[in-house]
């Protein structure tokens, strides 16, 4: 293997063990919009469910 293909692949396996190592923190929506100032209750989410779903067939085939 060619020298600067070797130096890729090596370039290659560091960044894979970085991205290994690295955490993520996951936010959650109510950490995404907390400074939003926006309000979501599970009623508003029920309301919207229903609005959503309240017409699709319960059967399809």
């Amino acid at each position: 293997m060619p020298a600067g293909k070797k130096t890729e692949a090596l370039d290659f396996i560091e960044f894979l063990q970085y991205k290994a190592s690295v955490k993520h923190k996951r936010r959650g929506l109510k950490g995404l919009w907390a400074n939003l100032g926006i309000k979501i209750t599970e009623k508003d989410i029920t309301d919207v469910r229903k609005e959503m779903w309240g017409n699709f067939p319960e059967e399809i085939f």
